[in-house]
């Protein structure tokens, strides 16, 4: 693994905060071949994708038994899939991606692979269900920083207690939303609603969740 100083981890979100902790953290470098799953994970805290790359850059990664002519061009980068990663990992615990994510194929005559470098940074990590109030709050002298947040359903059984089964089947209404962000970072204590008509409707007739994970930084 990488040694990385946790001061120098640049947040790229509006507020352009930087984040800086005592400790040292250990960035991960994760590469899967192929349409294989490109899975991150943290023990603890959540994930912070530091690069990511679709693709090939040398003829050795991911080669293996392959014909040689669909490795020997090392300048393959799909442009854009560093931010696809951040938005779809940032702030999870957990995040499984394949190249189905991505809206095109950079390079189709070259064996490609995912290559991303992530660290794990401390979080509070919260699930409100669909419209009750959800309270972010940090102690004096630091302000909110949203890291990631989700209005959707992913799981079966969160928020599901006298809800009919036929509002709940959908377990892969994701929409990710920057709402909260835009609504509470900077701020000291932050509160909102988990509605539809405050984050967005992807999946209508389900009966959704908000997860979202934030820190508290110094001013």
């Amino acid at each position: 693994m990488l040694s990385v100083s946790a001061a120098s981890i640049s947040l790229t979100e509006s507020s352009e905060t930087m984040l800086r902790l005592s400790s040292t953290l250990c960035a991960q470098r994760v590469i899967t071949c192929g349409n294989h799953v490109h899975r991150l994970s943290c023990e603890s805290g959540v994930i912070r994708v530091q690069e990511s790359m679709y693709g090939r850059r040398d003829r050795d990664t991911c080669s293996g038994e392959k014909a040689e002519e669909v490795a020997i061009n090392t300048a393959c980068s799909l442009e854009g899939a560093e931010d696809i990663i951040r938005t779809s990992c940032d702030g999870k615990k957990v995040c499984e991606v394949t190249p189905a994510i991505f809206a095109r194929d950079p390079c189709n005559d070259t064996f490609k692979y995912i290559q991303t470098t992530y660290t794990c940074i401390p979080a509070i990590h919260l699930i409100t269900c669909e419209q009750s109030m959800v309270e972010l709050q940090c102690d004096q002298g630091h302000v909110i920083h949203v890291y990631h947040a989700d209005f959707g359903r992913r799981d079966p059984h969160i928020c599901s207690v006298r809800r009919e089964a036929s509002h709940m089947e959908n377990i892969k209404c994701s929409n990710p939303t920057g709402k909260v962000a835009e609504r509470c970072n900077g701020k000291r204590t932050c509160s909102m609603r988990a509605s539809s008509g405050m984050l967005g409707d992807t999946c209508p007739h389900m009966y959704k969740y908000l997860e979202l994970t934030y820190n508290c930084l110094s001013k």
